[in-house]
């Protein structure tokens, strides 16, 4: 869409207001709105300023103005709100220089697919994300000097079974075993068509939706791929979507990977391919059916993986989710149909276009922008050095005893660990500027500062059955 044709779009749906939205550093979007009588054909070139100090790892106080710059490509109407509201999401800019912010997660993945044009190895990278998610009935916590708790709800979760719920009917998924049961067992299935069907209206592809295998409402809904800066928008407006559907039901959804114990974590199991003038490069004769540049970026996705989970699994709750016995890919490895590797090579069809290859250690806390260019960069660097992913393993890696284990290499078992491997790993993803060093060392400060180093000071209310009576 031109700006011309957003105005017009605006004009058409009786616009009244202008909704900016951006992505903070972190991964969260962030937005403020303008009449649509501000809304210009200019505005798409000079922006609209905001202080940019208020924004989670961006400017210091006495560099704070900064502009956000409408994507024509992005308007839509906004499905929520009360008002005919015009979304638009936005580039981030310095307002002197008019170049684009170094630290603007968007930026970064449209720089990403730049260098991909710029390699001739490929014109397209498709992305294709499984975003699971949990709906609850229920969430309350606080952190205090002398109290740490956290307690979850949900009229699915198997805990309640023995409640009195004037009445109790039952119904309620086991542990583990919450995949593709029918209602009534499966509750939200309402919920979660009404979702689908809003994205469908926002112009997202979905191929699926069902219940996952956690109890207490456990989810997934399955975009189809596209390109990889639209599959970051779309991701965005997926979470948007799934959690204003679940407040407008009276429920409230959450994709942090590990919010239950001992039951399956959330993942986001995320698809990807290359293509060069509308021919797939994936597909061979290799293993898997794959191409010599298939397995290549496989082995590029394998040997940065530790410093990719500071990207992709970028919180410390997703260190909780990659343990073994939980169908959490912890050792780095890869397989043709084999759900227990780090990497997997769907077999559903043996059309050449539907060859790629599937990343499963990531999760949806990440901020979509920088783990995509994160991965497509790995990926990228495999192709260039030719790097060989090594024999695929397909056997059930949980079943492998210590012997067969010693040589697979796994994933860091914590967010500190995968932050020092990419503050040692990291020349990849500062090919063609894509991520400058500015951008990764406040990444690696911020984490550090706002994350890490806090939960450390913090006694765990484990820790107390363990030790309160030494």
């Amino acid at each position: 869409m031109t700006p011309k044709k957003v105005l017009e779009f605006a004009k058409k749906n009786n616009t009244k207001i202008v909704d900016l939205k951006f992505m903070d550093f972190p991964g969260l979007w962030q937005h403020f709105s303008v009449p649509l009588s501000e809304l210009t054909e200019g505005s798409f070139e000079d922006g609209f300023g905001f202080d940019g100090s208020s924004i989670r790892g961006w400017q210091p106080i006495h560099a704070s103005d900064m502009l956000v710059i409408p994507d024509p490509e992005t308007a839509v109407m906004d499905p929520f709100n009360e008002f005919p509201t015009l979304s638009l999401i936005c580039d981030i800019a310095d307002p002197i220089t008019k170049e684009r912010y170094s630290r603007d997660p968007r930026n970064i993945a449209k720089k990403a697919e730049a260098y991909l044009i710029s390699t001739g190895v490929a014109d397209t990278a498709y992305f294709g994300p499984e975003a699971e998610f949990f709906i609850f009935d229920d969430i309350r916590f606080d952190t205090r000097e002398n109290c740490s708790y956290h307690f979850i709800d949900s009229v699915e979760g198997r805990w309640n079974t023995g409640r009195e719920e004037a009445p109790n009917l039952g119904y309620k998924p086991r542990y583990k075993e919450g995949y593709f049961p029918v209602p009534p067992t499966d509750s939200l299935q309402d919920i979660r068509n009404e979702m689908v069907l809003t994205m469908i209206s926002l112009g997202i592809s979905i191929e699926c939706q069902h219940h996952e295998v956690a109890t207490a409402g456990q989810a997934e809904i399955d975009m189809r791929f596209s390109p990889m800066l639209k599959t970051a928008d779309n991701l965005m407006w997926y979470k948007y979507v799934v959690k204003n559907v679940a407040r407008k039901h009276g429920k409230t959804a959450t994709f942090m990977p590990k919010p239950l114990f001992n039951d399956n974590g959330t993942g986001m199991h995320t698809h990807q391919s290359l293509w060069k003038g509308e021919k797939p490069l994936f597909a061979g004769s290799g293993y898997g059916g794959l191409s010599d540049t298939a397995l290549y970026y496989i082995g590029g996705i394998l040997r940065h993986a530790p410093a990719l989970c500071a990207l992709v699994a970028p919180t410390t709750n997703s260190y909780k989710r990659l343990v073994p016995g939980f169908e959490a890919p912890v050792n780095l490895a890869y397989s043709s149909r084999n759900r227990s590797a780090a990497v997997r090579v769907p077999m559903y069809s043996p059309s050449p276009k539907a060859k790629r290859v599937e990343v499963r250690f990531p999760d949806p806390s990440c901020n979509g922008y920088l783990a995509f260019a994160a991965m497509l960069m790995a990926g990228l660097d495999g192709i260039e050095n030719k790097i060989n992913p090594g024999e695929p393993l397909d056997k059930d890696i949980y079943a492998l005893g210590p012997q067969e284990l010693e040589g697979i290499p796994s994933v860091p078992g914590s967010l500190d660990a995968a932050l020092d491997a990419l503050e040692k790993d990291q020349d990849f993803l500062l090919k063609g500027d894509v991520f400058t060093q500015d951008a990764i060392d406040m990444w690696l400060e911020y984490k550090r500062e706002n994350e890490v180093d806090p939960l450390k000071l913090r006694p765990h209310p484990y820790e107390f059955s363990l030790y309160y009576d030494i």
